[in-house]
């Protein structure tokens, strides 16, 4: 009987190192091969934001990106969480700034990118980056064209001391839309819908007096 004990005991004992062997194998493997891939996966992330950005402010064919810290546009040396893009046309005229910004959506964060126009003061164009809401119904805000029409030219005019948004961005029932600075919704996909207009609301109105009253930083691109 203690002989069977010990056969048992060597047994688990060489199974479970050959358990440990394969986890670690295998943990080993999910790391190089994310090491490896990891390089691709930014470039082809960093070309989709690309591609987003000549989307959301039309005409553009050179981009900046610029970070803003402590209500300063400084150019760029690095990732932030407060990117913004500035766009030129072929003359090297400054046409616009494409702003990032996120918030929950039904299922999780939507990220989103969206063009901003300083001097007829209009959001311009818009752009799902990442989102993973219901398919069928939540990713209208993809691919709905009456939705994305909001976005063409909606209203985020400064106040006349320009230091405010006039009138915040919001959304309102499909259908409900009178004024320029509202985001009609999509019947089916209101949550979804709601969180695009919540979030280009609050993000404008962070951003936008800021943007605005800084352009000249933008402008000096045309003449480097």
């Amino acid at each position: 009987m203690t002989g069977q004990a010990t056969i048992s005991k060597s047994s688990s004992a060489k199974m479970l190192r050959a358990m440990v062997g394969i986890g670690v194998l295998c943990g080993l493997l999910i790391v190089i091969t994310y090491e490896g891939t990891l390089p691709r996966i930014e470039r082809l992330r960093a070309e989709a934001l690309q591609q987003a950005i000549f989307r959301v402010v039309p005409g553009i064919v050179e981009t900046q990106p610029y970070s803003l810290k402590d209500n300063e546009i400084i150019p760029a040396e690095g990732q932030d969480e407060k990117l913004i893009y500035a766009g030129y046309d072929s003359q090297g005229n400054f046409k616009g700034v494409a702003i990032a910004a996120s918030g929950q959506g039904y299922a999780d964060i939507i990220r989103i990118l969206y063009g901003y126009d300083p001097v007829n003061q209009k959001v311009i164009g818009f752009y799902v980056l990442e989102s993973k809401e219901t398919p069928g119904l939540g990713d209208k805000i993809e691919k709905d064209t009456k939705f994305l029409s909001n976005f063409i030219e909606l209203d985020v005019s400064l106040d006349n001391d320009m230091q405010a948004v006039l009138n915040k961005v919001v959304p309102v029932k499909n259908g409900t839309k009178i004024n320029p600075w509202e985001v009609d919704g999509i019947t089916g996909a209101t949550i979804s819908s709601r969180a695009i207009g919540n979030i280009i609301g609050n993000s404008t109105e962070e951003l936008v007096p800021i943007i605005y009253n800084n352009q000249e930083v933008f402008q000096k691109k045309k003449n480097e």
